[in-house]
């Protein structure tokens, strides 16, 4: 079963118990990727601190 007959089901399912339907499948990729190129963008200019303890003020 792939994530398209999965919503599907849900969909299903969603209607059946009067609730909203899910949203599809792939619809916030497109904000993911573009968020983590951002955070990429910043710790490579040094815009903050990354996770290994580098970045921030040099002295």
């Amino acid at each position: 079963m792939n994530a398209l007959h999965q919503h599907m089901i849900d969909a299903y399912r969603a209607a059946r118990h009067g609730e909203a339907p899910p949203p599809p499948p792939g619809r916030d990729d497109v904000a993911a990727l573009r968020a983590a190129r951002e955070h990429l963008r910043a710790s490579r200019t040094g815009g903050g601190s990354t996770a290994c303890g580098q970045g921030g003020s040099r002295a």
